[in-house]
């Protein structure tokens, strides 16, 4: 598995989350509940890519480390 390859996508995408982020922040015309709401999902979405990340690492280290045995 090339985990690099991974996280560099995932990374990608966790950019373009943090442009979708200043856009809402930036949208003046919402107020702060709504800015709140239209941040919930941005933020949730992260979180849960940086844990899939996360988890693939350790994966990865766990059946390096299982093939070195």
């Amino acid at each position: 598995m090339n985990v690099d390859f991974i996280e560099d996508k995932m990374n990608e995408i966790i950019k373009e989350l943090e442009m979708e982020v200043m856009t809402v922040l930036m949208d003046e015309s919402l107020d702060k509940k709504q800015t709140n709401l239209h941040m919930k999902p941005l933020t949730s979405t992260k979180k849960i890519l940086n844990n899939a990340l996360e988890s693939i690492k350790m994966v990865e280290k766990l059946g390096k480390e299982e093939l070195e045995k």
